[in-house]
């Protein structure tokens, strides 16, 4: 991942959708089998279900949908993480390419997982 200035660090709908131009990116670059075709397709899916739920999230109507839909950003993250591995088991010498990917899936799921327990305590508490 290219290295982001500090406003860029902190502004997640641009984030997240750097983030899925990166997984398409190395997607391009895979060989496709019969393994890898369906872990294609679910990693760009989860990948690019990141930003578009995160976009909606911003546009939410209530506190319960922006969290519902954060909660959708915080599962999709997880799920890259997931289909990262599965890649790397498929395509070991794609590990260096997959390693900055995991590691920004990790850590916007732990963006997503702070925002969305912030938000459950401020919903449960009101």
């Amino acid at each position: 991942m290219a290295k982001n200035t500090k406003s860029q660090k902190y502004n997640l709908e641009e984030r997240t959708a750097k983030f899925g131009e990166t997984v398409i990116s190395f997607c391009k670059k895979l060989p496709v089998t019969p393994i890898t075709k369906p872990l294609i397709i679910q990693l760009v899916k989860a990948a690019t279900s990141v930003g578009a739920n995160y976009c909606e999230a911003d546009d939410a109507e209530s506190k319960y949908d922006f969290r519902h839909k954060i909660g959708i950003c915080k599962k999709e993250s997880r799920e890259v993480k997931h289909f990262i591995r599965m890649m790397v088991g498929a395509v070991p010498s794609a590990r260096n390419q997959a390693r900055p990917i995991w590691q920004e899936a990790k850590e916007l799921n732990l963006i997503f997982n702070t925002i969305f327990r912030r938000l459950s305590s401020k919903i449960e508490r009101n």
